[in-house]
């Protein structure tokens, strides 16, 4: 018995393939034929059926539409059919765009939400509050980086004319030629170099030529051109809210003059430069100039009869110093944005933007401001009103006077040079306070 299976089982090991032989063949088959179905069916074995049966699906349905349907029926439903996918493609592109500009307030929002913030870590570093009474908050920003690709040929004349970075700038056309050679005989006898004239027409640029005085045409340009030669004192006073902003980018800083202003001392002698704009007042005294506190009085009130208000009278748009800062630059874009849409004075859009605060429907304008003495940089109310009729005021030497006030400014021009510069007392006296209706 022993002998038989002994012989029995060196059969099986010489004759017949062992266990691991035939598993591995097993698993070789397997792989080869996984190999074989993938490739047959390379999206699955059983997508293919799907996707048979839709084909045949479709094919039934396109049978039964050709065998039921009508060729005007068929074209009706073609036509259905793209209007709706037409429809459907304009209410897709409506979607992107309310996506786009949604996306574009978020980000707004979060750059303002963050604004204030980096604008002051740009500034320097954060610092604790110091003792009661010796914190001063910021009042003189930073200028702009300057940009002469916005205006080459301008950049190469301010270089030749500015001193310290600053000028005086007038805008003039024919209208005005007489004051204006009153304005720059007035400048060069003080001796004052850095100002230049922008000459809205070309017989005030031929005419500034002769008289060896700075001067700049500006290129073309239609609108501007339009107002320019023909407008009148408040039209052409509008147009410098635009024409200002280059000098600005370039980094410089202006005195906006108008013409009807006499020139008795050089004014950056009497600058402060701390503010992002420095301005005359049409006040006519420390109150008006200054500002006050104005009790309104409502009897019908009672107890509560008394409001107090705070009044200031408005700067002056002719005459104003602006430094190259980003909210001088604001201020500028703002006011002739204004007059381009409304119907206004400048001197009043350029007040409103200018003290108007923040509230609900509206951001106010950040901008430092600094009020010019009144006695020194005069307006003809003042000094025709008070200073004329005062011994002791009338012996102070003014910077500038403007003729703002009054509508026969040439004649009081030329009057005001012989009072201060030729020393001809009654030289003011034939004229009334007021003017003349």
């Amino acid at each position: 018995m022993a002998g038989r299976r002994e012989g029995s089982l060196m059969r099986d090991k010489g004759g017949q393939p062992s266990r691991g032989s035939r598993i591995a063949a097993a698993v070789a088959v397997g792989v080869l034929l996984g190999c074989v179905l993938a490739f047959v069916y390379p999206h699955g074995l059983f997508a293919a059926a799907p996707t048979r049966a839709r084909i045949a699906v479709a094919a039934s349905a396109s049978d039964l539409l050709q065998s039921g349907s009508s060729p005007c029926e068929s074209s009706e439903k073609v036509v259905s059919l793209k209007s709706d996918i037409a429809s459907l493609s304009e209410k897709n592109t409506a979607l992107k765009n309310q996506i786009r500009v949604l996306n574009e307030r978020l980000r707004s929002a979060e750059q303002g939400k963050y604004h204030a913030q980096n604008q002051f870590s740009a500034l320097g570093d954060q610092h604790k509050a110091g003792a009661f009474g010796t914190v001063k908050g910021l009042r003189t920003n930073p200028t702009v980086m300057p940009d002469e690709s916005v205006n080459p040929r301008l950049a190469k004349l301010l270089d030749e004319v500015a001193i310290g970075k600053e000028l005086i700038v007038a805008l003039a056309n024919s209208n005005v030629r007489e004051m204006l050679v009153v304005w720059f005989t007035s400048i060069k006898r003080v001796g004052i170099p850095n100002y230049l004239v922008v000459a809205l027409d070309d017989e005030i640029e031929n005419l500034c030529k002769l008289n060896d005085v700075p001067v700049y045409k500006r290129d073309p340009d239609q609108d501007v051109d339009a107002v320019g030669k023909i407008g009148g004192n408040h039209a052409v006073s509008g147009l410098k809210f635009r024409i200002l902003r280059e000098f600005l980018q370039l980094g410089y800083s202006v005195l906006l003059s108008d013409v009807d202003i006499v020139y008795l001392q050089n004014p950056f002698d009497y600058l402060y430069r701390d503010s992002d704009v420095e301005s005359m007042s049409d006040g006519h005294n420390n109150y008006t100039a200054y500002g006050y506190n104005d009790v309104f009085d409502e009897p019908a009130m009672g107890w509560a009869r008394y409001a107090h208000t705070m009044r200031i009278w408005v700067y002056n748009s002719g005459f104003f110093y602006m430094r190259p800062t980003i909210p001088s630059i604001e201020l500028l874009d703002r006011v002739a944005g204004r007059l381009s849409r409304e119907k206004a004075w400048d001197q009043a859009v350029f007040n409103e933007e200018l003290f108007f605060p923040s509230h609900p429907g509206y951001d106010g304008l950040h901008a430092a401001k600094r009020t010019m003495d009144f006695y020194l940089f005069m307006n003809s109310k003042v000094l025709f009103k008070t200073v004329r009729k005062d011994a002791k005021l009338s012996q102070l030497k003014p910077v500038i006077v403007h003729v703002n006030y009054h509508p026969d400014k040439l004649p009081r021009m030329k009057a005001i040079i012989e009072f201060y510069i030729n020393g001809k007392k009654n030289a003011l006296q034939p004229f009334p306070d007021g003017s003349e209706w």
